[in-house]
């Protein structure tokens, strides 16, 4: 295989990474607290020989996550928050602490908020948040402090990572991080919203067509030089 063909699959592959990570976008157009995704593309060039040109390709390896803010959607819901600025909220997993943006919170039997999946809210001191069963009002201000029937019983804890780039994303809504967290204390927390993915459909859409007609081109490339390497084999033979 010459380097023009070389070039033009990793070219190929790259393109395929960025369709997939579109595909996930819309997927979760819906999902609380969504972060966009995408790829990001590095070109790597070596020098063949010292009469030749050098030898250029892309190379699509390193996931990229858009941590814009989305757009708030009012519930209603007790538990339901939102993070209006920057900072995450703080859940503790099977696999450790995460830091999430997705607030659509409730009270399970045994009186732990939890996610929709079980794994607790923790507070501004990192621990598990209760709330009692037979409080009649639950009330959380602007600094996360959480009041049952009027009477302070914990603060939402929000944070951000001390170690800036250090979040990996683990799935749709959260991620896990390297070092120490630090409390995020300019935000607000949202009683009765949630946040929406910040993917935008109509941008999502484009890139899609964008990606396609680049990797069709590509193919197409591909095609035209295994046909011309067929063609000069056949003139040798």
């Amino acid at each position: 295989m010459d380097n023009a063909s070389y070039t033009s699959l990793t070219r190929q592959a790259g393109l395929r990474k960025e369709m997939q990570s579109i595909a996930n976008n819309i997927a979760n157009l819906s999902t609380t607290g969504f972060r966009k995704e995408g790829v990001v593309f590095a070109e790597h060039i070596k020098a063949l020989d010292p009469e030749s040109e050098s030898l250029s390709m892309a190379h699509a390896s390193v996931a990229r996550t858009d941590f814009s803010q989305g757009a708030l959607k009012q519930t209603n819901g007790t538990f339901d928050l939102a993070i209006e600025g920057n900072g995450f909220f703080l859940v503790e997993t099977e696999g450790g602490q995460r830091l999430s943006r997705g607030g659509a919170f409730l009270a399970n039997s045994e009186g732990d908020l939890v996610t929709p999946d079980g794994a607790r809210v923790l507070d501004a001191g990192q621990a598990p948040i209760f709330v009692p069963p037979d409080a009649l009002e639950i009330s959380i201000g602007s600094d996360g402090t959480l009041s049952a029937d009027g009477r302070p019983i914990s603060q939402i804890g929000v944070f951000e990572p001390t170690e800036t780039n250090s979040l990996s994303r683990e799935n749709g809504v959260r991620f896990s991080f390297e070092g120490d967290l630090r409390p995020q204390t300019e935000s607000q927390v949202l009683q009765g919203f949630v946040e929406d993915s910040n993917v935008n459909p109509i941008i999502e859409v484009s890139r899609m067509i964008e990606v396609q007609r680049a990797y069709e081109q590509g193919q197409s490339f591909l095609e035209k030089e295994d046909e011309r390497i067929r063609s000069v084999l056949r003139t040798l033979g």
